[in-house]
C-alpha cells in the first residue's frame, strides 16, 4: 500500500506550484545547460556537461517525488477538525508539568513538519501522543532525555 501524505490545502498548492515550476521552467533551463555544455566538445572530459546531467537527474528525481506525493495526498480540510481534541491542523498550548514551561505546537502532516516553527508531525512521538487528547489531558512522552509529561491547556484552529 502506498504511503499517504496528509496535506493542508496550502501545502498542496505549494507543492503543485513547485512541480509546475520544475516542469515548465527548470527543466528547460537544465536542457539549455546541457546543450551549451555539449558545444564545448569532447563529452568524456567535459565537467560542465557532467554537472548539467547531474542537475537534470536531480530535477527529474524531484519531479517524480512531487508527483508521488500529490498522487497519494489526502487533503486535510476543515471537516477533519474537531476542536474538542487535538489533531492535524490544530494548534495546542501545552505545559511541561516538571518545568511549568508552556509550549505551542501545531500538529501537521509529516511533509509540513518544522520543529523550529512549532509544527510537529502527527507521526512524531510528541505528535502521536498529543493526537486525540482533550484540554486537561496529561500525556507522557518517552524522549531521549527521559519522560516528559505535558498537560493540554488549549486547542484551537487558526483562521
Amino acid at each position: 500500500m502506498q504511503k499517504q501524505y496528509k496535506l493542508t490545502k496550502e501545502s498542496m498548492e505549494k507543492l503543485e506550484k513547485e512541480l509546475d515550476y520544475l516542469k515548465t521552467v527548470r527543466e528547460r533551463e537544465v536542457a539549455e545547460l546541457i546543450k551549451e555544455a555539449r558545444s564545448f566538445g569532447d563529452l568524456s572530459e567535459n565537467s560542465e556537461y557532467d554537472e548539467a546531467k547531474n542537475e537534470q537527474g536531480k530535477v527529474f528525481s524531484k519531479i517524480a517525488e512531487l508527483e508521488n506525493i500529490l498522487s497519494n495526498a489526502v487533503l486535510i480540510s476543515d471537516d477533519h477538525f474537531r476542536l474538542d481534541e487535538a489533531g492535524i491542523g490544530l494548534h495546542l498550548l501545552v505545559q511541561d508539568l516538571e518545568t511549568k514551561e508552556e509550549e505551542e505546537y501545531q500538529i501537521v502532516g509529516a511533509r509540513d513538519a518544522n520543529p523550529v516553527e512549532g509544527k510537529i508531525s502527527d507521526e512524531s512521538p510528541v505528535g502521536r501522543a498529543l493526537t486525540g487528547k482533550k484540554v486537561g489531558d496529561v500525556v507522557t512522552i518517552e524522549a531521549p532525555i527521559g519522560e516528559i509529561k505535558y498537560q493540554v491547556l488549549k486547542i484551537w484552529r487558526e483562521e
